[in-house]
């Protein structure tokens, strides 16, 4: 896909890996609309892009809710005057073990995770249809891939976002709209903050920029999906699938360090 002048939705557009795409896609004289929950954390990113000679389009709003969702559709199209590609990046995490893990918290996972990406891209089709060369990115994670313990639910909800993008690439296919999913490895966002775990427990970290550069170039040559972490990440997805008993072992030794490492991680 030719970026230049495309009009692009990023969710959870004002920090992480959705600020790094923003900044990436401009570059590609992309035309931008981003969303966040958080009206502060979103005026700070408009402003910057502002500062900097860049027109970027914004909206406070809560995808995981029907107003959240119908309003960001609404602004980008009153905003862009139409809609080209939509990143559904918006996720939020609650690692621990799943018995300690409250009802409410399950269900924001499955709702940010799983279900505003599904609902927002059924909304938006209309527009991607009229776009005549569209594509819906799906921000996964490389949990996805491979199940960690303490991250039951937010595995189960990407695995599903990864399924549902599966799915519907060949539903959509010779229609005009294409989608890719990636699968960011650990990354350095604020939705990573709460997390100790290092590159020991397997969560080796790399720059929003670097998973932004790998998801753009992905976009450009439509790919099926972006996968990070490398040859290791590699290796380790072909293991649990031709032997998972063996990643099993590997982190039943894991077990008492990363369950320590990641019991405060929370970013809902």
């Amino acid at each position: 896909m030719e970026l230049q002048g495309k009009r692009i939705l990023i969710t959870g557009g004002s920090s992480g890996i959705g600020l790094a795409l923003a900044q990436r896609l401009l570059d590609e004289r992309a035309q931008i609309f981003i969303t966040g929950r958080r009206a502060d954390r979103l005026a700070v990113a408009i402003d910057r892009f502002k500062a900097a000679g860049a027109a970027v389009h914004g909206i406070a709003a809560d995808v995981a809710s029907p107003d959240g969702r119908q309003a960001t559709l609404q602004g980008v199209l009153d905003a862009l005057g139409g809609l080209d590609v939509l990143i559904n990046n918006a996720g939020g995490v609650r690692a621990g073990r799943l018995e300690q893990i409250s009802e409410a918290d399950i269900r924001t996972m499955i709702e940010v995770d799983l279900l505003a990406p599904i609902f927002l891209t059924r909304a938006a089709l209309p527009a991607l249809r009229a776009s005549g060369e569209a594509m819906v990115v799906n921000i996964a994670s490389s949990i996805a891939l491979i199940g960690a313990p303490f991250y039951a639910t937010y595995a189960a909800a990407k695995a599903g976002l990864a399924h549902f993008g599966e799915s519907l690439r060949r539903e959509l296919k010779g229609e005009g709209i294409h989608v890719l999913t990636a699968y960011p490895s650990a990354t350095e966002t604020p939705m990573m903050q709460s997390n100790r775990a290092g590159p020991d427990l397997g969560f080796s970290r790399e720059s929003a920029a670097a998973v932004a550069d790998a998801i753009v170039d992905g976009i450009m040559v439509d790919a099926f999906d972006v996968i990070r972490g490398g040859e290791a990440r590699a290796q380790m997805v072909a293991l649990n699938r031709e032997d998972p008993a063996s990643v099993d072992e590997r982190f039943l030794g894991l077990k008492p360090a990363l369950e320590d490492a990641v019991k405060d991680h929370n970013a809902l």
